[in-house]
């Protein structure tokens, strides 16, 4: 019974990550602002993480697990980079 909850569970979560992830490709592809095509970046490296998350513990594998982590390391240092650069005009001082 508990594994079969989890399996619906997880099958609802990787559907509206989904969901979520398509609403924010649509915010990036038509942001108004380049602040708006930041935050919609940032929604969706954050949303592929969780839904790596759902799939490792789906299958077991710990690959999943490290690459979502390293998705993750990564989409902080390029969202503070692309807010650096909407700020000051440059990245590096």
């Amino acid at each position: 019974m508990s594994a079969h909850i989890l399996g619906w569970s997880l099958t609802l979560a990787q559907v509206l990550l989904a969901f979520a992830m398509g609403l924010a490709a649509v915010r990036f592809a038509r942001g108004p602002r380049a602040q708006d095509r930041v935050i919609g970046l940032d929604t969706f490296y954050v949303n592929a993480m969780l839904m790596l998350v759902t799939i490792g513990i789906r299958s077991g594998v710990t690959l999943y697990f490290e690459a979502a982590l390293i998705i993750g390391m990564l989409g902080f240092v390029s969202t503070v980079a692309l807010s650096k650069f909407l700020m000051r005009g440059e990245v590096i001082e």
